[in-house]
């Protein structure tokens, strides 16, 4: 454990000028992120609206494989904002742009290599993922052939990780959302193309998800290269293929693929016993789903912001500005929290009858809605904790509390309520949710906040 004085005091920041700051941060990538969500209610509503439930069920099951697969690789987003925002801070004392190269380029280097590498194992991935999902046959060929499309924008998703967050950790909120809607809009517009106009069905939202994923990654590159700290390039190209010189990025990021993989495990699991109970639980929860998507990516805008912001007080070594930074990231998180549930509240029983007009989908989710309005409150503490936790790089505690969370709450939570049926499920969803958030806040509170700021080995 580091001592204090191994973190200056600093000075404060002017409450006005930090809420500014946060809000100058994280309005761009709220905006963006919510974008994310309604790329799936529009698949779950192009495709509610066709004559069968199958195709939307293997879009939930395609789609959720996807979300396993590169997201077990979110440290590249995660650890590229975290180390982009320290040497960011750092940067600002001592005018180097040199450890800002080469965080970008090296995440870079990783992630095309890692999406060759899912390219050439994409069979023995969907065979599996496929064998552990277990859904109807008609399903299962149909999320299949979607995989099977989408598997080649995979360099593409990953450079968009590396990409945003190396933006988010330079203090540079609107190219995310540039990238993000540029992005989620191609996406809409060929979805919609696809799907209603070639009759493409499921295969047309895979086409138009790897279509979307190559024009706005390059569409990313091109605000990237415009930076500032990348006109002069200092990085030799030896570095680039020196594995020696990858040490830190892998350290620092090994307890965020182990974390996220967990995580990913949970909604995959999730996913897999509503398909067991039958295709119309499974599209029920795939329409539900959508919603704490929305949550998650409106209150990530604010942790989005915490990351940038802790990892630039980390790197300057202020440890009061840290604790402003909490402070202030922690009142918004909770207020938008709420105004999520009072309009799921107000609003959720018109959305889902947008989201499809088959009836016993419609009927069903309503049924579940419950869960979803306490969704917004319960989940906030977790992703707000996240994003402090990545801005100061402690990523052993991150990966701890959430195998916790998934083999010791949610894993055992849902074999207890396997008699409630799909709520059992949602229960043990919500609870694991509330666990992450409880269980990091509990490490905040008991180290000190030097501690938290504890930089990973090098």
């Amino acid at each position: 454990m580091r001592s204090k004085n191994d973190l200056s005091q600093g000075s404060a920041v002017p409450g006005r000028t930090l809420h500014l700051r946060l809000w100058g941060i994280a309005w761009p990538l709220i905006i963006a992120n919510i974008t994310v969500p309604l790329l799936g209610l529009v698949d779950a509503a192009v495709l509610g609206h066709l004559d069968s439930p199958v195709y939307l069920g293997a879009v939930a099951i395609g789609a959720n494989i996807f979300s396993f697969i590169f997201w077990g690789f979110g440290f590249l987003r995660m650890g590229t904002t975290g180390l982009a925002a320290q040497a960011f801070g750092g940067q600002q004392k001592n005018d180097n742009s040199y450890p800002l190269q080469l965080v970008f380029s090296q995440a870079l280097m990783l992630a095309m290599a890692i999406g060759l590498l899912l390219i050439m194992t994409q069979a023995l991935l969907f065979q599996l993922a496929l064998y552990l999902i277990n859904g109807s046959d008609e399903v299962t060929e149909l999320a299949r052939r979607y995989c099977e499309i989408r598997i080649y924008g995979a360099p593409a998703t990953l450079a968009h990780y590396v990409l945003i967050g190396w933006l988010i950790g330079t203090q540079n909120s609107r190219g995310p959302l540039i990238i993000l809607v540029a992005a989620n809009g191609i996406n809409i517009v060929l979805d919609y193309w696809f799907v209603m106009g070639l009759g493409w069905k499921s295969d047309g939202v895979a086409w138009a998800t790897l279509i979307a994923e190559y024009s706005s990654a390059a569409i990313g590159f091109a605000i990237v290269m415009r930076s500032q700290w990348l006109k002069q390039w200092h990085v030799k190209t030896r570095v680039l293929f020196n594995l020696q010189r990858y040490r830190r990025l892998l350290l620092v990021n090994k307890h965020l693929f182990v974390r996220t993989i967990s995580l990913l495990f949970t909604f995959a699991f999730f996913t897999s016993q509503g398909a067991q109970q039958s295709d119309l639980v499974l599209a029920v929860n795939a329409v539900l789903l959508t919603f704490l998507l929305l949550i998650s990516n409106g209150l990530d805008g604010f942790a989005n912001a915490a990351e940038a912001l802790v990892g630039e007080a980390v790197g300057q070594k202020n440890i009061i500005y840290f604790k402003q930074v909490v402070k202030v990231s922690s009142i918004w998180s909770l207020i938008t929290a709420c105004l999520f549930s009072v309009a799921f509240w107000l609003l959720g029983a018109d959305i889902i009858q947008l989201l499809s007009n088959i009836p016993e989908v419609v009927t069903l989710a309503k049924e579940y809605f419950v869960w979803v309005i306490l969704l917004p409150i319960i989940a906030m503490p977790s992703y707000l904790f996240d994003g402090i936790f990545i801005g100061a790089i402690r990523s052993r505690e991150m990966q701890n509390t959430m195998l916790m969370a998934t083999f010791l709450v949610f894993l055992p939570v849902w074999w207890l309520s396997q008699g409630w049926g799909n709520h059992g499920l949602w229960l043990a969803l919500t609870l694991f949710l509330l666990f992450r958030g409880c269980s990091l806040g509990y490490i905040y509170m008991r180290y000190s906040r030097q501690s938290i700021c504890q930089k990973q080995p090098q």
